[in-house]
């Protein structure tokens, strides 16, 4: 398992732009993005990564764990790498929101 944030990227002003963008994941493979929403008390149980994915943390904050590691607090503007087969859980006290990219062979970007 593997933390990164996301909430500061680069600035862009190629073509007159002015804007921050944050690379997120790069992939050959087709990807899936899911967006989750976890009430107060919410969790995504213990289970085994099908495949690559990473969490994107939105807004609000939880706790994420893998096989080795115990809770950890991760909060907006962060986001958690797992590899397939990885065995994870997420869970919230008071609810957060999430973009979920699942896919094979992801290379997540560490801004």
């Amino acid at each position: 398992m593997d933390i990164y944030k996301f909430d500061r990227g680069i600035n862009i002003t190629r073509f007159n732009s002015n804007f921050t963008m944050s690379r997120i994941v790069e992939s050959d493979n087709l990807v899936r993005i899911n967006y989750m929403t976890l009430d107060k008390n919410g969790v995504i149980g213990y289970h085994q990564a099908v495949t690559s994915q990473i969490l994107l943390v939105l807004n609000g904050n939880g706790y994420v764990r893998n096989e080795k590691s115990d809770l950890i607090k991760i909060q907006a503007g962060q986001a958690v790498f797992w590899e397939k087969g990885e065995w994870h859980e997420t869970k919230t006290d008071h609810g957060l929101t999430a973009m979920v990219i699942e896919g094979k062979e992801l290379t997540p970007y560490n801004n």
